[in-house]
């Protein structure tokens, strides 16, 4: 009986120990690399060389038209007016809906999307997605009015163009006339 007993603690005191030193707090693994902040920053500096490297060929390009007078928008794009309407005073505002017709090209003029292939565009301002350059454009025009826009990828179709005739990181040129615009 002895024998039995001294057994028993002998298991109970092996157990013991087993699990005493198996169930240790595990501790949390530390990434092998610490550079997430520093990959952000040297991507958000890559991403800035690219704009300004943009900007400038836009800045080129109208530099070279010296028939037309471009102007910078504060939203990130150039326009000017094709046709000026002085007398009309109503610009279109969020939750109006317009009808447009617009075209796409590059700046040499190679044709993206046409204006009879599009054909006419119902857009209601800032409720539908649309191209950010153009949502922001339509804004200033009015009925009657054409102008022409010239937007850079990062406020048109940005690094993955349209998937279809537009590339990455596409500057795009658009002629786009007011319509009508539908107060709501």
């Amino acid at each position: 009986m002895n024998y039995k007993i001294l057994m028993k603690r002998n298991i109970l005191l092996f157990l013991s120990i087993l699990l005493l030193f198996s169930c240790k707090e595990q501790e949390a693994r530390r990434p092998v690399t610490q550079r997430t902040a520093t990959l952000l920053s040297e991507t958000l500096d890559e991403k800035k060389k690219l704009i300004a490297l943009e900007n400038s060929m836009i800045e080129e390009f109208i530099a070279q038209d010296s028939t037309t007078n471009y102007k910078v928008a504060s939203n990130g794009f150039w326009y000017t007016y094709i046709t000026q309407n002085k007398l009309e005073t109503q610009a279109p505002t969020i939750d109006d809906e317009v009808e447009i017709s617009y075209d796409i090209t590059d700046l040499n003029g190679n044709v993206f999307y046409s204006k009879e292939e599009l054909g006419i565009k119902k857009y209601a301002i800032d409720k539908e997605d649309f191209i950010p350059g153009l949502q922001e454009g339509i804004k200033l025009m009015k009925v009657g009015e054409t102008i022409t826009f010239v937007i850079p990828s990062y406020r048109a179709f940005g690094l993955v163009g349209d998937e279809d005739r537009i590339g990455i990181n596409q500057t795009i040129k658009s002629t786009v006339t007011l319509i009508s615009i539908k107060q709501n």
